[in-house]
């Protein structure tokens, strides 16, 4: 399977130019022979977009996925975004996959970092979600629910051979070494492939750490992107690359 993820400045608040920005991504990811388009938390409403999150926010089955799906098929992509979920009352951080023929699969963060977070989502109970690409099963998690070995191990456990993490990691020395040493580490206890997309610039609220990658199951880096600047990484998950790997670190097989 061949991966696309955009690291990407979203404009808070602006779901037409966020959307418009993923289009453009979707049609160079295609041309680059991508199966998977990739972008960050909240990638749609901006992760800063704050008190305007609520009104922003839409149901999985509204016009904003709708649009998502145009994308994916114009594209012939499928495509994995961060949006704000309304369920009734309720608004969800959550990631939505979707591949353009109607088929969609929805995750809502577990982990919801700082009062910022806590102050617009509702949290979900740690969840399964995964979905087929080009042959290899993959999962979803967002940003701070993948610095809890528990969820990538339980992923792992339930067959995926890729977890796909948008993220809106910020600035800083901590961001530094979640990209560096975490992510890469996550992928090598679990002999999975971890795609860790950021945004990269600032918003109103925020300064993100960029810091982009796509980790192997035997922890080196396929892709990366910069602390600075837009970039669309690309990179090949073959499994069957890694098999010495597995053979070696048998952690999943020894956990009985």
């Amino acid at each position: 399977m061949k991966l696309a993820a955009l690291q990407m400045q979203a404009v808070a608040g602006d779901q037409a130019a966020n959307l418009a920005r993923i289009d453009r991504a979707a049609r160079d990811a295609a041309i680059a022979g991508a199966d998977l388009l990739v972008v960050p938390e909240l990638a749609l409403p901006g992760y800063g977009a704050g008190a305007a999150m609520a009104a922003l926010a839409e149901p999985a089955d509204g016009p904003l996925v709708d649009s998502l799906a145009v994308i994916a098929r114009a594209a012939g992509v499928a495509i994995v975004a961060g949006f704000a979920e309304r369920v009734g009352a309720d608004v969800y951080n959550s990631a939505v996959f979707i591949d353009g023929r109607g088929d969609y699969v929805v995750y809502r963060k577990s982990h919801l970092y700082g009062p910022y977070e806590k102050g617009l989502f509702r949290p979900e109970p740690p969840r399964t979600r995964l979905f087929d690409v080009a042959g290899m099963k993959l999962g979803m998690l967002i940003c701070y629910d993948v610095e809890f070995p528990e969820n990538v191990r339980r992923l792992a456990r339930a067959g995926a051979q890729a977890v796909i993490v948008p993220t809106a990691l910020p600035a800083g020395p901590s961001g530094n070494f979640i990209a560096a040493h975490m992510i890469p580490v996550r992928a090598f206890e679990n002999q999975v492939f971890v795609a860790y997309i950021n945004h990269c610039g600032a918003d109103a609220r925020f300064s993100y750490a960029g810091l982009s990658r796509i980790a192997a199951p035997d922890g080196s880096i396929l892709a990366e992107a910069g602390a600075t600047g837009e970039a669309l990484l690309i990179a090949d998950l073959d499994m069957g690359a890694y098999a010495a790997s597995a053979e070696v670190n048998t952690y999943l097989r020894d956990l009985g």
